[in-house]
């Protein structure tokens, strides 16, 4: 069994709740990700993703650097453990359609896995595709 602890990538680029949706931004653009923890300390309390900054912020005509990532992140934020087998962390993306999902330990975050992460060894190929195409779908 694989496990998610040895896909995962340990360097994470995270904002805190104070930090302002530009900043947010910038690490999505550096990284080329589209979403990005939010934590108090290496306490995961939310994620900001692109969509939440084009259509809570950017479409209201709010100024990014003003307003900060609190008020637009993501609460209810999917975790999982390191010993989480990377079999199970796919079928949670596909059935939570999301890409990207921080690893906590202790109510730690020590990493996250993406997608990417279950793509880039051969064996998961078909389980990162699965959940891929999954989280492509329309809720409705």
């Amino acid at each position: 069994m694989t496990t998610v602890s040895e896909v995962m990538t340990k360097d994470v680029k995270v904002c805190t709740p104070h930090d302002s949706v530009t900043a947010a931004a910038k690490i999505m653009r550096d990284i080329n990700c589209g979403s990005v923890p939010v934590c108090e300390g290496k306490k995961v309390v939310g994620m900001i993703t692109d969509r939440d900054i084009v259509l809570n912020c950017v479409a209201d005509g709010k100024d990014g650097n003003s307003v900060h990532c609190g008020d637009f992140m993501t609460t209810d934020v999917i975790t999982c453990s390191p010993d989480t087998d990377v079999h199970e962390c796919a079928r949670m993306m596909a059935d939570q359609q999301i890409r990207r999902i921080p690893v906590i330990q202790n109510e730690e975050m020590i990493g996250i896995c993406a997608i990417g992460d279950l793509a880039t060894v051969n064996i998961y190929a078909n389980e990162a595709g699965e959940a891929l195409s999954q989280i492509s779908k329309p809720l409705h």
